[in-house]
Parts: structure tokens; C-alpha cells; sequence
């Protein structure tokens, strides 16, 4: 009966100790370390197990030892085995929130490691106090690669703190915007125009890109990256990058930093107008087309533009796209080097011959060619010769004696044409030819004996309101104006007239070009007058103009 009773009073006591030291931090002796536990006496009736990693932080080897004293954490007074179950990761938590909430009060910061990943951020060991990072808090800008700041110790500001719900909310990015401030500070009042800093990519935009100075951004514009040609900033940068440059421009007031890294480079244009002289080749690299021509890089940070007119001797419509394409390696001519402006102008067509000057070496003027119609326009025909050039024939030049649509309405696109080369102007590129050339012409050699101020027999062909045309030998007319009709005024009427009279008149002028000739009555009258009056005698003598005008007629009849 008495054992009994202290049996039921031994359990008494166990039961009433085992409710005080729950939930309570007590001190222990490290007896051993088997199979990845920890043996600790903490003077109760049994010892307690602990893992074995609740003694490690995040990432190093375990230290413990037997004979080490240690805080643990009673859970439970007894479990199902009779044993006290002991935690040293809950002890050092409840040693933890004690330093914590002081320092989340003083708003002072903590040290942490970050040890895990979970969803929306990061768990963070903050000396036994679990926190969390949200992904939002970790830095500055987003990170890739977060593996650098796993399992190193680091300072962290406390965000929020709720003990009840065990919560504790942590930031690393308001620890580093506190430093950057600082830094910008610094930085600002010792950045002068000329300094050379080392920055990170932190944005890449069409125009350039922005780099992190050190907790103020400048702008590198796509300009001031490189010598030569770049047409997007992605081409040479990527965010994160690390790069050395140079302030270009920095205004105190809105505190806007431009930036430059080719300035920290030679610039190649000093050397330029030396090692391009004007009209020696070279070869380049095709950098960019445009409608306007193509861009040639000729080393790096030097580029010249072919102007689309210099680019074909043949192709004068045609975008340069269609001649040359983007990264092809070709031969140029140099044109012109201007350091001032930092242009230099190339030719292309210049690296092959001239079709024009070989046209002419191989066909001088006077020469006969042939040649395919390839075009009949309203002033002529365009003929096809050797080196993809055309020549022209203008209408005046098809036929001696026709002009106009008369002169084409023989000819098709497709014909092949015999023609004379009239002339070669190799720097308009003009070629001219003659298909009536390849003949005498007709109205030269019909005026041979006629020649001008002589009396010719004509016949009219046509009466018009301002004058008569005539038919002077076969092939050849003329025209005889309204006040050429007669010497008085009064005969000066076409209605006189008819078709097919014969006419004396004389010849007044005469007109290869327009194969014209001019004739006058009034002008042959008045020259047989004066010759009857210097032979027959004079009115001042007292012979009236009738008398000389009809010894005259008489004369001629009696021979």
C-alpha cells in the first residue's frame, strides 16, 4: 500500500516538474554524438536526442563535442519512450527573439544567412530565428543568380516582427540602398567631367544604356560606346555588365551624368586623311544600307558611304540593297576624306571600268554600230551597246527627210539598228548616234548649183494665208513670205497665185539644219530694176521709170 502510494506520488511530481520545464531553455552536457544525434544531460530523469545539424549554421561543418555546454529547449518532459525532448534549434530561437526584437526597436541591423529558397522569396538564419526575405527585398535591381549570396553571412534590416505568429520579415535591399545613398553622396560631390569610373549595364534602351555608377545612374549613348558604327547597344553591352568609363558632361543642378567609353580609346579619325589618301582602293565590310547609299567599314571605327550614285556605272534607279548586301566584304575607291566633319566618301563603281570610256576607246566618233531597240520615247529611240549602256537616237536623227512619228512608226522594241556615233560625252554618260548619217543627205546634194542671191525658176506646190510654198528642184522646197510676193504693196496678195505656176524668185537664205529655203520676188524685182536702170540710163536724165522698164523689155525681145 505504501509503495503504491509513492509510486503515485512519484508520478505526481514528475508530472508537475515536467509541466514547468516545458516550453523552458535549460542547460546541458554534451555526452556524445552517435549516428547524427547529440546525447545531452540536462539533469532530468533521461537524457535527450538532438539532430546533430540543429548545431550547425547553413553551410559549414558541425563543431560540436562531447563535454560542450549547450542551451536547449525542453519540448516535451516525457515522450512515449520516456524521453525528454529537447531542441537546440528552438533554444537559440528564443535567445534569438530576445536580441532581435531590441535591435528591430533600436531599428539597428542584423546578421543573417541566407539558407533556402522557398516560394516568393528566401528563408534567412538570423542566429536561430527564422526570417523571411521576400524576392522583392533582396537587392537593387533583379538578381539572376542568387547562388553567390546563399550561405553568407550578411546584414539585414528588420522589416517586421510578430512573436505570436513566430513571423519575422527581413530586407537586404534597404541595407543597400542606405549604403548607396552614402555612396551617391560621395560619389557626387568628388564626380568631375574627365573622371573614369568603373559602372554596371543596369538598362539597355534603343539610344544607349544606363549604368550604375555606384548609386547614381549616367547615360552612355549609343555614340560614345564605340568608333565605329553600332546600330543597337545590345550589340556590345548586356545588363550586368561591368565597364570603365568616362564622364563626358555633368550638370551639378539636375545631376544628369553623360557617359563615354570610346573616349577612353585613340581616336582613329587623327590618323585618318594619312592612311586614306584620295583615289587609292581599299577593301571594307558593308556595315549598314540605307535608301541614300551603303556604309563601309574600312577599319574598326571608320566607316565611309558609297552614295547610291556611286555605286554602278548602269544602275542609276536602283536601292543599294539590290547591289550590295549587309556584313559583304568589297573594293572602294576613296573619294574624299573630310576630318572636320569625320566623313569619307567612296566610290564603288570606280574599282571597274568605265563603260562609257571603253565604249568610246573601241567606237570613236564616226564609227558604225549595231544594237537592240530597247526603247522608243517621244524625242527618240534607245538603242542597247556593249557594257549595259544605251545610246540615243533622237528623232531628228532617224531620217533625213522625215521627223516625228513618222520618222519612228518603222521601228519596234526588240529590232536591231545599224547607227553612226555622232558624239561621246563620257562624263554626262551620254552617247548619241545617227541612223540617217549611215547616208548623203538628199538635200545637200540637190542644192549643189543653187547658192544664194541666185535667181531660180520655182513651182508652187501650196498657196497658204501668209505666203506660197515652192517646189525649187525635185526634193528641195522653199517659201516665199506674203510681203516677198511683189515690190508694191498692192501685189502683195497670194490670191495672185495657183498651184503649179512657175515663179522666178531669188534666193534670200538657206538652212541645212531646218532644210529650208527662202526665197523673194520682191527682191528679184528690185534687182532687175537696178540693173535696167544702170543700163538703160537714170529719171534724173528725164527718162521716166517706164521708159527704162520697157527699153529693157525691148532689148530682151529684140535678143
Amino acid at each position: 500500500m505504501a509503495e503504491a502510494a509513492m509510486e503515485s506520488f512519484e508520478d505526481l511530481l514528475n508530472e508537475s516538474i515536467g509541466d514547468t520545464l516545458e516550453g523552458s531553455v535549460l542547460s546541458g552536457t554534451v555526452l556524445s554524438i552517435e549516428n547524427d544525434l547529440v546525447i545531452i544531460d540536462v539533469g532530468l530523469k533521461s537524457e535527450g536526442r538532438v539532430p546533430v545539424k540543429e548545431f550547425t549554421m547553413p553551410g559549414q561543418e558541425p563543431t560540436i563535442k562531447a563535454g560542450d555546454t549547450v542551451e536547449v529547449f525542453v519540448e516535451r518532459y516525457e515522450n512515449k519512450d520516456g524521453e525528454v525532448m529537447l531542441s537546440r534549434d528552438k533554444a537559440r530561437r528564443e535567445e534569438a527573439w530576445v536580441e532581435l526584437e531590441k535591435k528591430f526597436n533600436d531599428g539597428v541591423r542584423v546578421e543573417g544567412v541566407i539558407f533556402n529558397r522557398v516560394k516568393g522569396g528566401f528563408t534567412v538564419d538570423l542566429g536561430g530565428a527564422v526570417a523571411f526575405l521576400p524576392g522583392s527585398q533582396v537587392d537593387i535591381r533583379p538578381v539572376r543568380d542568387v547562388a553567390p549570396l546563399m550561405n553568407n553571412a550578411q546584414p539585414f534590416q528588420i522589416l517586421k516582427m510578430d512573436k505570436a505568429r513566430g513571423n519575422i520579415v527581413v530586407s537586404r535591399r534597404a541595407v543597400l540602398e542606405e549604403a548607396r545613398a552614402e555612396q551617391r553622396q560621395e560619389l557626387i560631390q568628388n564626380l568631375e567631367e574627365g573622371s573614369v569610373l568603373q559602372g554596371v549595364v543596369k538598362n539597355i534602351t534603343d539610344y544607349g544604356a544606363f549604368v550604375d555608377l555606384g548609386g547614381v545612374d549616367g547615360l552612355l549613348h549609343v555614340t560614345d560606346i564605340s568608333w565605329r558604327r553600332i546600330n543597337h547597344p545590345s550589340e556590345v553591352l548586356t545588363v550586368g555588365q561591368s565597364v570603365e568609363v568616362q564622364v563626358i558632361k555633368f550638370n551639378r543642378e539636375t545631376q544628369r551624368i553623360s557617359l563615354g567609353m570610346k573616349q577612353l580609346e585613340a581616336d582613329p579619325w587623327e590618323t585618318v586623311a594619312a592612311e586614306f589618301p584620295v583615289g587609292t582602293k581599299f577593301n571594307g565590310r558593308v556595315t549598314n544600307i540605307t535608301d541614300y547609299g551603303a556604309f563601309v567599314e574600312l577599319m574598326p571605327g571608320i566607316e565611309g558611304l558609297v552614295h547610291v550614285s556611286e555605286m554602278s556605272w548602269t544602275k542609276k534607279n536602283v536601292h543599294p540593297g539590290k547591289i550590295v548586301s549587309t556584313s559583304q566584304e568589297v573594293e572602294v575607291v576613296i573619294l574624299d576624306v573630310d576630318t572636320t566633319k569625320r566623313r569619307i566618301s567612296l566610290g564603288l563603281k570606280q574599282t571597274m571600268a568605265n563603260p562609257w570610256e571603253a565604249f568610246l576607246e573601241s567606237n570613236p566618233v564616226g564609227s558604225t554600230i549595231s544594237g537592240e531597240v530597247r526603247n522608243i520615247t517621244e524625242f527618240g529611240l534607245f538603242v542597247g551597246l556593249d557594257g549595259d549602256i544605251d545610246g540615243m537616237i533622237h528623232l531628228s536623227d532617224i531620217d533625213w527627210n522625215r521627223s516625228g512619228e513618222e520618222a519612228v512608226k518603222d521601228f519596234e522594241k526588240g529590232a536591231m539598228v545599224s547607227a553612226k556615233v555622232l558624239d561621246v560625252d563620257v562624263e554626262k554618260e551620254r552617247i548619241s548616234l545617227g541612223i540617217k548619217q549611215l547616208e548623203d543627205d538628199p538635200f545637200a546634194n540637190a542644192l549643189d548649183g543653187i547658192k544664194r542671191g541666185q535667181i531660180v525658176t520655182t513651182t508652187i506646190t501650196q498657196v497658204q494665208e501668209n505666203g506660197i510654198e515652192v517646189e525649187v528642184t525635185e526634193g528641195v522646197t522653199g517659201f516665199i513670205r506674203r510681203s516677198d510676193l511683189a515690190r508694191d504693196r498692192d501685189d502683195q496678195r497670194t490670191d495672185r497665185f495657183a498651184v503649179g505656176e512657175k515663179v522666178d524668185a531669188k534666193v534670200t537664205a538657206m538652212d541645212p539644219k531646218t532644210r529650208k529655203i527662202s526665197l523673194s520676188i520682191k527682191a528679184r524685182e528690185t534687182e532687175e530694176e537696178q540693173e535696167a536702170m544702170a543700163e538703160y540710163g537714170s529719171m534724173d536724165s528725164g527718162a521716166s521709170l517706164g521708159d527704162i522698164l520697157g527699153e529693157a523689155l525691148k532689148k530682151g525681145r529684140d535678143s
